[in-house]
């Protein structure tokens, strides 16, 4: 997982089944996830006596420890639904257009600079569990890198001068 985090684009899990212990780690561990309407969610070790606890790292930094708690506590599976009340996953969709809105999400990404959004990826792990004012930091560095990039030097051009 932690290889996951290091990873320089976004990952999108796409979820057509269930996604139990490790599987609900992994999505929960990714940047973006889709579920088919029937996939189901579950951390449900604790009932063979083993607590989840490293999917509870991803899932309590996808879904905040009481949610989380939820899950790893009681065992109980979820529905793709729930999960996406959760904000396990972003969209939850028809199984049988699950692959096609798993591509369409991925270019809603990908129609974007990439270094921007490898940029906009890097900034957003190192600061998620930072102190207030170190992560503004963060961020304010990752703005001066932004604007220092050509293609934003261009798209920034090319807006103002419609604004003319």
């Amino acid at each position: 997982m932690e290889k996951l985090a290091e990873f320089p684009i976004p990952s999108i899990a796409s979820v057509n089944g269930p996604a139990v212990a490790g599987g609900c780690q992994l999505v929960a561990a990714c940047d973006l996830a889709i579920s088919a309407k029937s996939a189901i969610f579950s951390a449900s070790s604790i009932k063979l006596g083993l607590f989840c606890s490293t999917p509870g790292v991803s899932l309590v930094r996808a879904i905040g420890l009481r949610a989380a708690k939820e899950l790893l506590l009681t065992g109980k599976a979820i529905s793709a639904d729930r999960a996406y009340e959760l904000g396990l996953v972003h969209r939850v969709v028809e199984d049988d257009k699950l692959y096609e809105a798993s591509i369409e999400f991925a270019k809603e990404i990908t129609q974007h600079n990439k270094d921007v959004v490898q940029l906009g990826r890097e900034t957003l792990h190192k600061q998620a569990s930072m102190p207030l004012m170190d992560a503004y930091a963060i961020a304010s560095d990752a703005m001066v890198k932004n604007l220092q990039l050509n293609d934003t030097k261009q798209c920034i051009q090319s807006f103002l001068n419609r604004k003319k």
